[in-house]
């Protein structure tokens, strides 16, 4: 078995089964990153004036939106001429990991995932996962798995730094834990190359997602493992996420939240609004996902857009021209802006483009 199948089969409890749900999600999360002047040592403990001063974004919940974690978890971003950086604070009774091998299955134990996507279109987006022992996966993602294309595991986040603090001991099961922190630092020249651009988006906003893997655990000769049920099959793992998903699967990058970068130094004041043309995005995701559920209905694409289901009008009323493309290799809609005028297309693979 190769190792880019083996890393398919492995996410499938994230991926595969779930994404068409149907379950409806509110607008996703928003978080201002502010510029830090200070340097940031990268030790697990944002003990610098810039991490006090950062925005603390709301509590994560449930990967479908709904039920309320056990444990509390939070993140903060922050970012200078060199690096992005991040800090997650999470609650945890018992800290545990076990997996020292980079590049492994992190979320086999309890751990905290970073999603990237740069330019937003949902191709070429970064995963970066870590567990209490340090111990990171880093790959790039061509396209979400629902599109069956491949997955780059040998890529790596050259030149970063990542720390974890526990606040308790690590695999000791003799006392209670507060929890553990993370601190990671990524440099924008590794991050700038599925953007598009070479200029670090000052003024801009990134897609950008957080999860947590937490798993029950079982105590075999004082060691935690993952716990199983009667039949020897492990428990779900629970799935909690800084902007919800509506369905159990982190690799739907449309649902990602909203990170903007500001020019402001944390400690200042800024002030960030998701622009109304992202409400295209919304749109024609759902229509992306409703010609998927059409194909696997009857064969073929729609091509007519009355036959999906869906209307061309945003939450508020506002009306959307759209012009559907049925060809020999599949299809494309395009939606022209009533706030901006500008143009915009999705395509059978679910790339997103800004035509004009």
């Amino acid at each position: 078995m190769s190792k880019i199948f083996q890393i398919v089969v492995l996410c499938l409890s994230l991926v595969m089964g779930v994404s068409c749900s149907g379950q409806q999600i509110e607008r996703p999360q928003s978080i201002i990153v502010y510029k830090t002047n200070e340097p940031i040592k990268v030790d697990g403990l944002a003990n610098e004036t810039s991490w006090g001063k950062a925005d603390v974004s709301h509590d994560f919940i449930d990967i479908k939106g709904v039920k309320t974690p056990r444990y509390k978890t939070n993140v903060r971003m922050l970012w200078d001429e060199n690096y992005l950086y991040f800090y997650a604070e999470m609650e945890e009774p018992h800290v545990w990991a076990n997996l020292k091998q980079r590049d492994t299955v992190i979320f086999y134990n309890n751990d905290f995932e970073i999603f990237i996507d740069p330019d937003g279109d949902t191709h070429n987006y970064y995963e970066f996962e870590m567990n209490a022992l340090n111990t990171v996966w880093d790959l790039l993602l061509v396209k979400p798995y629902r599109e069956s294309a491949p997955v780059v595991d040998s890529w790596e986040i050259l030149g970063l730094k990542s720390a974890v603090h526990v606040n308790g001991t690590l695999n000791d099961a003799s006392d209670t834990d507060t929890g553990w922190s993370v601190e990671v630092a990524m440099p924008w020249e590794v991050l700038k190359e599925a953007s598009g651009s070479n200029m670090i988006p000052e003024d801009d906003f990134w897609r950008i997602n957080f999860s947590r893997v937490n798993w029950d655990f079982d105590l075999i000769d004082g060691k935690y493992s993952r716990k199983k049920d009667e039949n020897g099959k492990f428990l779900p793992e629970y799935n909690w996420v800084w902007s919800p998903q509506g369905v159990i699967n982190m690799h739907e990058p449309e649902h990602w939240g909203y990170a903007y970068f500001s020019p402001k130094v944390a400690g200042e004041v800024d002030s960030f609004k998701i622009p109304e043309d992202e409400q295209i995005r919304w749109m024609l995701y759902g229509l992306y996902r409703a010609q998927k559920k059409y194909y696997s209905e009857n064969g073929s694409w729609a091509n007519q857009l009355d036959a999906l289901g869906r209307k061309s009008i945003l939450k508020d009323g506002t009306k959307v021209n759209l012009d559907m493309e049925v060809h020999r290799m599949g299809w494309s809609i395009q939606a022209k802006s009533p706030f901006t005028g500008k143009i915009y297309a999705i395509a059978q693979d679910g790339k997103y483009l800004e035509i004009n």
